[in-house]
């Protein structure tokens, strides 16, 4: 979803054109040379997939698929516009954040009938990622990719604040005192004396290293920032999902857990919300800033490449109702305009294949859906040296993952929720009191 913030600083404009060809025996397919535009979000991707489309020219050469990236910031207002106008592409990169507006605008292609007729395999991929493409039995994706959040940490300054890495892999979180995890992050933040969290007289005005810098532009769904803590402490987003229609922003579960975060910021062991907001989490670390980031798998390559940074990654810490971590995936969508359904189905039905998965998984630039895949590039972080294995086994642990909330009204929604935990962690409202009120105007949404 995904969703994401922190793919979105990685997302440039940029643009490669690919040949590929359909397979299959469409009525539509192999009458005549087809152009299909193909755009996603993410620049660093387009290679891979190009590998993908290289793969898929010398099966049938019939098509040409244009692959292109466009930012995240303008890719979302460039596709409401084209859909409206109908000139959408042919096939597009899906966020679980955007899709249900554009199926209930019947804007999507319905793939209900293509799945069932080329009988692509469901249970092939990661557990609970093919259900949320679904909307009143009708079907608008198959998996790419998935992705769970761990904690990225900078190994010399844990070793600086004497502390055993290998303990993270235990720690654990509570929203009263923060639990192991903060006496981790405060032990991790120094000021410009020396003096860390831990020790008298520390200043919290003058911080030079912070023990951990959040990610405070997580909307609706605090899918990098607080989901995974507020899901620990026994909060759910909805009553049901994919397409529930009331949410619980008024639990005290999560406003205890945002909470918590303010009271980080105003113990001086992470950024002010004034003061990192715009800039992210990623930017304090690659500043050398802080000491840690939550962050999802989609870094685990640019982060562990890092040659000025000596990164690892640890697993989320446990909270009072266990380990949990938001998992997330995004799919191809084929626009309902299209005047080649056909190609831009075989197309789609092959980015979801593990012919197409197994390439992206040598690629290393995300986790595949399909689970084979999926092993595939976790040996492939290990040949090229990562450590990934804490986001793999959080996907493995039992009950250890939920879905972000797929519902109509995702803009509107994201808008009232991010100004209220805003001003919560801007000092200026309290949890208690801004979140119920802004989860009324939520589910004023639905009536």
């Amino acid at each position: 979803m995904s969703s994401k913030k922190t793919r979105a600083l990685l997302a440039l404009a940029g643009l490669v054109t690919a040949t590929a060809a359909c397979g299959g025996g469409g009525t539509e397919a192999g009458a005549g040379p087809v152009e299909l535009d193909y755009v996603m979000w993410v620049d660093s991707q387009v290679p891979a997939y190009k590998q993908c489309a290289d793969a898929f020219t010398k099966k049938n050469p019939n098509i040409t698929v244009k692959l292109s990236s466009v930012a995240w910031a303008q890719y979302w207002q460039n596709l409401t516009t084209q859909v409206v106008s109908g000139t959408a592409p042919d096939v597009f990169r899906n966020s679980v954040a955007y899709y249900p507006q554009f199926a209930k605008n019947n804007q999507l292609l319905d793939l209900t009938e293509y799945v069932e007729r080329d009988k692509v395999d469901l249970g092939q991929y990661q557990k609970g990622l093919t259900d949320v493409w679904v909307r009143d039995g009708k079907r608008y994706g198959l998996p790419l990719d998935w992705d769970t959040i761990g904690v990225f940490y900078n190994k010399d300054q844990v070793q600086k604040a004497g502390l055993d890495p290998a303990d993270f892999a235990q720690w654990t979180w509570n929203p009263q005192d923060g639990g192991t995890f903060e006496k981790a992050i405060a032990a991790l933040t120094v000021d410009d004396k020396g003096r860390r969290g831990t020790d008298p007289g520390f200043d919290k005005e003058h911080v030079a290293v912070y023990g951990i810098a959040p990610d405070y532009n997580t909307g609706a769904l605090g899918q990098t920032g607080w989901a995974a803590f507020a899901a620990g402490n026994g909060f759910k987003y909805l009553d049901k999902n994919p397409f529930g229609t009331k949410y619980f922003y008024d639990d005290p579960k999560l406003a205890e857990t945002i909470d918590w975060f303010a009271g980080l910021i105003k113990k001086g062991y992470a950024p002010a919300y004034d003061k990192q907001s715009a800039l992210g989490g990623d930017a304090v670390l690659q500043g050398g800033k802080t000491a840690m980031v939550m962050a999802g798998s989609w870094m685990a390559k640019p982060y562990l490449d890092n040659k000025t940074l000596n990164l690892a990654v640890a697993p989320l810490p446990a909270g009072p109702q266990g380990r949990k971590t938001p998992i997330n995936g995004v799919s191809d969508a084929i626009y309902a305009g299209t005047k080649h359904k056909e190609e831009a189905w075989q197309w789609v039905k092959f980015t979801a294949s593990a012919e197409c998965q197994d390439l992206i998984a040598a690629t290393t630039e995300v986790l595949p859906a399909i689970t084979t895949a999926s092993e595939k590039a976790l040996a492939a972080h290990e040949a090229a040296g990562r450590d990934v294995k804490p986001f793999v086994e959080e996907a493995q642990a039992a009950d250890g993952t939920f879905l972000l909330p797929v519902t109509d009204n995702a803009d509107k929604i994201n808008e009232i929720m991010d100004t209220a935990i805003s001003s919560v962690l801007l000092g200026t409202a309290d949890a208690k009191t801004a979140l119920p009120q802004a989860n009324t105007e939520v589910n004023a949404l639905f009536q």
